[in-house]
């Protein structure tokens, strides 16, 4: 009998310490767990977007590969930069001032002229 508690302390001390830190290769975990919201994050980003990060620019400039004037379009570029609509908004100074547009054409046309004036980055 003592010998059976024995093995069962040493197994379960062993395996206690083993539970410390999941096993690394080299500084990355061997098994990667994505957060709840990231599959639904994934079906919402741009084509472009799958792979390696991509700048906000470079997603921008994606979205101008659909169709001009379409929901998709726009759906495209809220994707990259969620809607804050606001009563009057000021003026847009950038393309991330697009996003407080309340019509969905002003805030299609906004990220429409942004999009096209960022100069063309290449592709990697």
């Amino acid at each position: 009998m003592r010998m059976i508690l024995a093995v069962a302390a040493v197994l379960y001390s062993a395996s206690a310490f083993a539970q410390d830190k999941p096993p690394m290769v080299g500084d990355k975990p061997l098994v990667q767990v994505k957060p709840k919201g990231a599959k639904a994050a994934a079906a919402t980003a741009t084509p472009a977007a799958k792979g390696k990060p991509q700048s906000i620019a470079a997603r921008l400039q994606a979205c101008l590969d659909i169709d001009d004037g379409t929901k998709d379009r726009l759906n495209c570029y809220d994707a990259v930069i969620p809607p804050a609509p606001k009563p009057k908004p000021a003026k847009a100074k950038g393309y991330a001032d697009c996003r407080f547009f309340k019509e969905e054409d002003e805030r299609l046309a906004c990220f429409n002229g942004f999009a096209e004036s960022i100069p063309k980055l290449p592709k990697t």
